[in-house]
């Protein structure tokens, strides 16, 4: 994956999953079309947002396959063969968030420089690790994610009932697996072994400690 420079400086220190307010170019002007019974200002107002969640999907698949080559120790297999669905999932949900811009006229913004660009998190912070490190920083990892959907969902709902429904819809697979992570980290009476902890690497020296 792409690795932001010299402008990831300048950005704060914020958990992987969480997106970018910064519009990217592709929507400064409003389309010149969009679908039928929404204004092209309401086009183009969803299609910013939904540019901001797609932004958190590349991130996502590219996170977790890296996940997906670096877990190892005692509980490698388990957690290998668990990622790979997620990651075809995520995958797929990039492309129907693409394909939902493009219909409101809108150009999708995928290269590896517009993620970069437009983000406002830096890369997956663990290497190779063990299955309970990984875990614990996606735990961390899908906090973010699940609510920069629900934020999107927000905004989306009084703008565009279809593109609100699409990421409804989303939500259902990515809270699943979120569970699936989570599973791994909690006690017998229901304590998660990353709680209070809002960064990758904390969650997982909580986690491990």
């Amino acid at each position: 994956m792409a690795t932001a420079t010299s402008s990831t400086n300048s950005k704060k220190q914020l958990t992987t999953t969480q997106i970018s307010d910064n519009k990217p170019d592709a929507f400064e002007g409003t389309p010149s079309f969009s679908v039928p019974g929404l204004t092209l200002e309401e086009g183009s107002d969803t299609a910013a947002v939904l540019q901001r969640i797609l932004n958190t999907y590349n991130d996502l698949h590219l996170t977790l396959k890296h996940v997906h080559w670096n877990v190892v120790g005692p509980n490698f297999i388990s957690v290998h063969q668990m990622i790979d669905p997620q990651v075809e999932t995520i995958r797929g949900y990039a492309d129907d968030v693409a394909e939902r811009i493009a219909t409101l006229g809108s150009s999708p913004q995928g290269t590896p420089g517009a993620l970069v660009e437009q983000r406002d998190w830096d890369d997956y912070s663990i290497g190779r690790a063990g299955a309970i490190e990984h875990l614990a920083a996606l735990d961390a990892v899908y906090i973010g994610v699940i609510t920069s959907i629900r934020k999107a969902a927000t905004e989306t709902e009084e703008l565009d009932d279809v593109t609100n429904d699409l990421l409804i819809g989303h939500l259902h697979e990515i809270e699943q697996f979120h569970w699936f992570v989570r599973a791994h980290l909690e006690n017998a009476g229901g304590v998660l072994s990353t709680a209070g902890e809002t960064s990758e690497k904390g969650s997982a020296k909580s986690a491990t400690s």
